[in-house]
């Protein structure tokens, strides 16, 4: 447990490829041994082969807590049995909207969920349900897509570098958090698809500067 960086499937953008609880990593099947092996003891994790469509990009796709997990309506009914069938003992649900980008849309810790504004009431309301959560509609940074673009865990927040003084502010008081504002893979504003992260450790794209390793490990309270 602690922090590292790490290039999967030949990509930096790390959480693209997974979606991690405090228990588990969901990670596609293309992830190879060594990098499975990485992902496990750096965030303390079981790990969980998961495809959706026949897609690695299980970041995109989905995202859990400790509750549950919400999945993409590309998943097909034989991916769907197999995940239900390993008895992981959470909520297990398939969003059918047209923002079908999960990952992308949603970031989640074991109290909040930051949504996309665009889900409809009843999308968002399934949301909050499948994961236990208080749901908050909000752009950030001028962007609708929370999970792409900022990183949440129980333990911290890291917000993209547009987020305004009094975006961060709010989000601070809601959550009760003290975030912290920065970039990733040399200046990449999609630091949530940069990164991986739960309250035991983080994973980072290999192109992170120093900088935005520390800035993102300081905000997370990596030890």
């Amino acid at each position: 447990m602690g922090a590292a960086k790490l290039r999967i499937n030949g990509s930096d953008y790390v959480g693209a490829f997974i979606t991690a609880t405090d228990d588990y990593a969901f990670i596609g099947n293309a992830t190879t041994p060594k990098s499975m092996d990485i992902i496990s003891e750096i965030l303390g994790v079981s790990p969980v082969r998961l495809s959706v469509f026949s897609s690695d990009l299980i970041g995109i796709f989905s995202r859990a807590n400790s509750n549950g997990i919400v999945l993409s309506s590309m998943i097909t009914a034989s991916e769907l049995e197999s995940l239900k069938s390993k008895g992981l003992g959470i909520n297990v649900a398939v969003l059918d909207s047209s923002l079908n980008a999960i990952g992308n849309n949603l970031l989640a810790n074991d109290k909040f969920a930051i949504v996309n504004p665009e889900y409809s009431k009843p999308e968002i309301k399934e949301i909050g349900d499948t994961l236990g959560v208080e749901t908050i509609p909000i752009e950030i940074g001028g962007f609708k897509t929370p999970g792409a673009n900022n990183i949440l865990t129980n333990k911290g927040l890291v917000v993209n570098n547009r987020c305004s003084d009094e975006e961060k502010e709010r989000l601070d008081e809601i959550l009760g958090f003290d975030s912290v504002r920065t970039t990733s893979n040399m200046g990449s504003l999609s630091i949530g698809i940069s990164t991986v992260a739960n309250s035991k450790g983080a994973i980072v794209g290999e192109t992170a500067t120093g900088y935005e390793f520390g800035r993102i490990i300081d905000a997370l309270h990596i030890e």
